[in-house]
């Protein structure tokens, strides 16, 4: 059931007054992609498990209620510090309807499947980015010796999971962080094949080893994962959100305004920082922050030959598929032709005609590619926020707009994007959080 503080969210809007450049210091929130599964990881646990820089998120919020709803007690102890005891845990149905809010909800079948031989997972919600398979999840399940049946829900059985060479036909990443946590505790060693290595993949598998557990190859798309009988508990801090730090710089270079991100994990900007500076920006990274100047004039990186230039994106290490939509929203404000290419999610790039209307030069080629030629002047509008990306996306185009823009359903902004009203007000933005 909704709460009230749920359907009141989901009826307030931003009003945002545009053409402002931005200047001052943000720190990076902690990655809600690596917040979500440590959090479903926490009941494999056998003692108490503390956390903390998790981004005090509406998706974070639900997973904790989906802990609670488990039996597990938890509660927030600080702005950005959780604490779990999982030792009560003994609930293996998920709640319907807090499962329907987020797709992470469907994190917790590998931990409640390995620990006690069996779950219950409704089906997930999540963003409507187009289709979202859970047969990699449901495939390494049963390399490792789980039975489903699926019959409105997914029913999960084990009388013991078993260490298996599992290939997941697709290197997910959901797939990928279930198939670890189910791993973990599974009887022998556990190969884990065409693994999506992302950082917060990275984070989940060094909070395991922090509690106990043995992997190998971190960092690479081959894990080595020996079962062991029990995980203890113990203290972790979640990582930075490298999509978060991607998304204030292309706000930075949007708007013209000069911002340097805090508390940066640079490895994580492996491939975000050459895709960036395609479209003409620059950034400074040191060893914990990234400064993005002011002033600066944007322009699209031709291809040798004078060819246009591509952003696609991909698996990790590739450009983040999460960075699509404000790769595209920042061409608007490049001088040339550049074509974006999203090969992961094939409804993601719908939201451009949201763009156009704006001022946006956009041709939308077919579901997975978008050409955009700038610089456009954007001109305030009244929007609505169709998923987490595409609403941030709108957000810069709004705050480097002329004018006055309306951005509704900004739920699914708040669900990635923590207190993201305040932390622009800090950099000078003139948004306000309204009711509509």
């Amino acid at each position: 059931m909704k709460t009230a503080s749920t359907i009141a969210r989901a009826m307030q809007s931003f009003v945002i007054e545009g053409g402002r450049p931005l200047s001052g210091t943000v720190r990076a929130s902690g990655n809600k992609n690596g917040a979500l599964p440590i959090l479903a990881a926490c009941a494999l646990a056998s003692d108490e498990v503390r956390l903390s820089n998790v981004p005090r998120i509406r998706d974070v919020e639900t997973m904790v209620e989906l802990l609670a709803d488990l039996g597990a007690d938890v509660e927030w102890t600080g702005p950005n510090d959780v604490r779990v005891d999982p030792r009560c845990v003994s609930k293996t149905d998920l709640d319907p309807e807090l499962a329907r809010e987020i797709r992470a909800s469907f994190l917790l079948a590998g931990p409640l499947l390995a620990r006690f031989g069996r779950v219950t997972v409704p089906p997930p919600g999540g963003d409507v980015i187009g289709r979202r398979r859970l047969d990699t999840h449901v495939q390494a399940f049963a390399a490792l010796g789980a039975k489903i049946e699926l019959d409105g829900v997914y029913d999960l059985s084990t009388t013991g999971l078993r260490g298996a060479r599992v290939y997941l036909d697709e290197a997910s990443v959901m797939g990928t962080e279930n198939a670890i946590m189910a791993a973990v505790l599974a009887d022998g060693e556990t190969v884990l094949s065409h693994a999506a290595c992302e950082p917060h993949i990275q984070d989940l598998c060094h909070f395991l080893m922090s509690l106990g557990a043995e992997i190998e190859g971190i960092g690479s798309n081959v894990l080595h994962i020996r079962g062991a009988k029990e995980l203890g508990g113990g203290e972790y801090r979640v990582g930075p959100d490298h999509i978060e730090v991607a998304s204030f710089v292309g706000l930075a270079a949007a708007t013209g305004g000069e911002i340097v991100v805090t508390d940066v994990e640079p490895d994580d900007l492996i491939s975000i920082v050459p895709a960036f500076r395609k479209l003409g920006v620059e950034m400074d990274v040191s060893d914990s922050s990234v400064r993005v100047l002011a002033g600066q004039d944007l322009q699209v990186e031709d291809d040798f030959g004078g060819q246009i230039p591509k952003i696609e994106s991909g698996v990790w290490p590739a450009f983040p598929a999460d960075l699509t939509s404000i790769a595209v929203t920042v061409a608007t404000q490049a001088r040339g032709t550049i074509l974006i290419f999203e090969k992961m999610f094939e409804s993601r790039l719908f939201f451009v005609d949201k763009l156009v209307s704006m001022g946006a030069r956009i041709v939308l080629c077919d579901p997975h590619r978008v050409v955009v030629t700038g610089p456009a002047t954007l001109y305030g509008e009244r929007l609505e926020s169709p998923d987490i990306r595409a609403g941030m996306a709108m957000l810069i185009a709004a705050l480097c707009a002329e004018g006055t823009s309306t951005i509704g359903n900004i739920r699914q902004i708040d669900r990635g994007y923590e207190r993201i009203d305040e932390r622009l007000q800090g950099l000078g933005a003139a948004i306000e959080r309204t009711e509509l």
